[in-house]
């Protein structure tokens, strides 16, 4: 771990960053629920071997299911862009003159809150709208499957902004020998089409939240999109992939979350950072 800072917020994200100071923070990026009228919840197991077991594992052996926890939020709003707006004003507000602004979400509400950013924003300063493909769960027998997720970028200044070019992260060409040995040796820059798998139950990073966000992609954005000893902030951290990806690339952190089983997940993803501060508000 990094000697940088990492803050844990715990209580409503529109009253902490009220408290934030104005043009102090590098980059932000928010994840927020995707308004999809459920209960978003992981259950985890644990399988032992047993005879009586409830299940059939590998090469046809017993093996019994113990529940070990279990984690939900609710992702339910009325009036979803009205949750939104106020928090992305405070967003634009605290942000540095060359800081990025990036929002998470799906097809379910990214159209109605693009319109309420480029209002916030400014329609110059949006930049890319980011396609996060991925290949992974049940299929739609009645409709095409829905597999990507949309990031919108948002610069406070358009024609200044942090762009570290060359510390994009390279990809393979799909034809390399097409182009030679040396390019394709050093791969190509994606585009804004980004293909990454979902974090895998399997997957050792997997924290047990729900909806948790590969730390590819927010490596991508933090490294690209601010500098060595910034500040990145969070304001619905989950499982604090954000500031995981700060912590790896040297960056300090502010993550909030209203919930409690997202601040003691990021405690125990955190422990063995010096410089971490909790904060009950």
């Amino acid at each position: 771990m990094t000697d940088n800072n990492i803050e844990l917020h715990l209580g409503d994200n529109l009253k902490i960053l009220k408290e934030i100071k104005k043009n102090s923070i590098d980059l932000i990026y928010i994840d927020p629920p995707f308004n999809t009228g459920k209960i978003q919840s992981r259950t985890q197991i644990k399988t032992t071997r047993s005879e009586d077991g409830d299940r059939i594992g590998f090469k046809g052996q017993s093996y019994k299911t113990e529940i070990i926890g279990k984690q939900s939020y609710s992702d339910i709003f009325d009036d979803y862009i009205v949750f939104l707006k106020p928090r992305i004003e405070e967003a634009k507000r605290i942000l540095k003159p060359n800081g990025s602004f990036f929002l998470h979400l799906d097809y379910r509400e990214i159209h109605y809150a693009k319109i309420m950013c480029d209002e916030i924003f400014g329609r110059d300063s949006f930049i890319n709208e980011i396609i996060w493909s991925y290949d992974y769960g049940a299929r739609s027998k009645s409709k095409w499957s829905a597999k990507h997720d949309n990031i919108l970028w948002y610069a406070m200044d358009p024609k200044k902004y942090t762009f570290n070019y060359e510390d994009i992260d390279r990809i393979p060409y799909l034809a390399p020998n097409l182009v030679g040995p040396e390019k394709a040796a050093k791969g190509k820059t994606p585009t804004d089409s980004w293909w990454h798998t979902i974090v895998s139950p399997n997957s050792k990073e997997k924290t047990g939240y729900p909806t948790q966000k590969p730390i590819a992609i927010m490596n991508r954005i933090i490294k690209v999109h601010s500098n060595k000893n910034d500040l990145v902030l969070d304001f619905f951290a989950g499982a604090g992939t954000t500031g995981e990806a700060a912590i790896i690339n040297e960056r300090n952190a502010i993550l909030i979350d209203n919930y409690d089983q997202a601040i003691n997940i990021m405690k125990e993803r955190f422990k063995n950072q010096k410089n971490l501060k909790v904060i009950n508000h």
